[in-house]
């Protein structure tokens, strides 16, 4: 199993590229970075600082959309990163939640979702696509560019399958990855893919401590934001349609500030149950956090990316590289 970190960019960089060394050294293959540009710090220099500082580490969004910039603009950044981090790039993409949502504005298609990536993938690559009616190129594009979409419905799930490199999956409940990745395989049979060679990624918040009720305060909001979309696929698809793990714990959501998004201080938390912390989350001791990982792997997932947004980020990184990565890996 990939291990991977995520920030949200409002750390001070330097601490951010201190980190991303400490997570390298300790055995993380990939990192990554929200792209909100309202909220937090703007990604593209933020991950510019992380490719410097790093050798091996693959380096990417997680994820950003096509209606905030536009494919072509999303393409040259990537395009000169391959060159600064030495084709290390990866295109992680959503139809575009807390940055399009803080002004007030929707999400994206999953239509066009799958559109823009492979537009964004081809100029990176050099290839000549049609924006607009009008042929362009990135001429001096000539990276590699793996595209990860991030989503949980069936519509998305099978778009995913489809044309992604890579699915994105917001919590650590197997079961629920479980049936998300029943709808990947419907896409990637459709397209005549190998389903068994896109990459599969859990991202969630850890908390290492006996103290679980101290675990799950630092990790609550972390439901929340995830119920946030879940809301959001509702409203596309019968309820009959969905599992009732997904759809019972938003019943009592009353609503969601995106000025406090990923924030677990945030005052829309109270609908979080510990049960739902505990399936979403991985909490607990280390053995705990073995176990759900070794869950996580049987069902298929190959990358468990850490949300490192909860407090004493350098402690999770330090226990993962020397109790948690090489027990899994057997390294």
């Amino acid at each position: 199993m990939d291990f991977a970190i995520t920030f949200k960019a409002d750390f001070a960089p330097s601490r951010i590229v201190a980190l991303t060394r400490q997570a390298e050294a300790a055995g993380f293959n990939y990192g990554w970075s929200f792209d909100s540009h309202v909220l937090w710090q703007e990604v593209y220099p933020l991950l510019t600082l992380m490719a410097v500082n790093t050798k091996r580490m693959r380096l990417g969004t997680c994820v950003t959309n096509p209606r905030v910039r536009s494919v072509d603009v999303t393409a040259s950044a990537l395009a000169t990163l391959n060159k600064i981090s030495g084709n290390r790039m990866v295109l992680g993409m959503g139809r575009g939640d807390s940055s399009r949502r803080v002004m007030g504005k929707k999400p994206t298609t999953v239509e066009y979702l799958k559109t823009a990536a492979l537009q964004v993938r081809d100029l990176a690559r050099g290839q000549e696509v049609v924006l607009d009616g009008q042929p362009v190129r990135i001429p001096w594009a000539d990276g590699d560019l793996p595209v990860w979409l991030a989503g949980y419905g069936p519509k998305v799930c099978r778009a995913i399958g489809e044309v992604a490199d890579g699915i994105v999956l917001q919590f650590a409940d197997p079961h629920l990855i479980k049936w998300c990745l029943g709808f990947v395989k419907e896409g990637a049979a459709a397209a005549g893919r190998d389903f068994s060679k896109i990459q599969v990624m859990a991202a969630a918040p850890v908390w290492i401590s006996d103290d679980l009720d101290k675990a799950r305060a630092q990790v609550r909001w972390f439901p929340a934001m995830v119920g946030n979309h879940i809301a959001d696929m509702v409203t596309k698809h019968k309820e009959s349609e969905l599992p009732t793990e997904l759809t019972a714990y938003i019943k009592g959501r009353k609503g969601y500030d995106y000025r406090h998004h990923a924030d677990k201080d945030a005052d829309h938390l109270d609908f979080i149950t510990n049960d739902v912390i505990d399936r979403f989350a991985i909490i607990g001791p280390v053995e705990a956090h073995r176990r759900k990982l070794k869950e996580l792997a049987q069902v298929g997932v190959t990358q468990f990316n850490i949300y490192l947004m909860c407090g004493e980020e350098e402690r999770q990184v330090e226990v993962y590289g020397q109790e948690i990565i090489p027990f899994i890996n057997g390294t």
